[in-house]
């Protein structure tokens, strides 16, 4: 049984890493966006596009983070200097603004018009968001050169 496990665990040890480090990427924008979510609740409450600001600090914070643990640990890119490894924060920062665009439309959508609740917003949003990160990131960013 040990050995099947690790079997899996080496067939999918990319996807179960990139979840890992998706899991912890969420968490930092989690964290960041719900600690200005509280000392910011006045204002959201009175001006619905501060959780906006919020969501943007919060998403550098997370896109950071994943970068650099997405290039070494999940991806294991074997670009070198300065300008390969610019270029691909490059297009791993512009595969996330495509993302973040999606979670700011449907924040504005289902919280900003519709009034459900923001953190179950955040929620289904950070689902989709994990998903099409991994798929750029794949098949775009960190794909192997042949």
């Amino acid at each position: 049984m040990i050995e099947k496990i690790k079997a899996l665990c080496a067939r999918f040890r990319e996807q179960l890493l990139y979840l890992i480090f998706g899991g912890l990427t969420t968490l930092v924008d989690w964290v960041v966006s719900f600690l200005l979510y509280r000392v910011w609740d006045q204002a959201i409450d009175a001006h619905a596009f501060v959780i906006h600001g919020a969501n943007v600090i919060a998403w550098v914070a997370a896109v950071l983070f994943a970068f650099f643990t997405n290039r070494k640990w999940v991806f294991e890119s074997t670009q070198r200097g300065v300008l390969p490894i610019l270029g691909e924060l490059c297009t791993f920062a512009g595969g996330r603004v495509l993302t973040f665009l999606l979670q700011e439309t449907m924040v504005a959508v289902f919280f900003d018009w519709l009034g459900l609740n923001k953190y179950a917003v955040k929620l289904i949003a950070a689902v989709l968001v994990v998903i099409l990160n991994y798929v750029i990131s794949k098949l775009v960013v960190f794909r192997k050169k042949k």
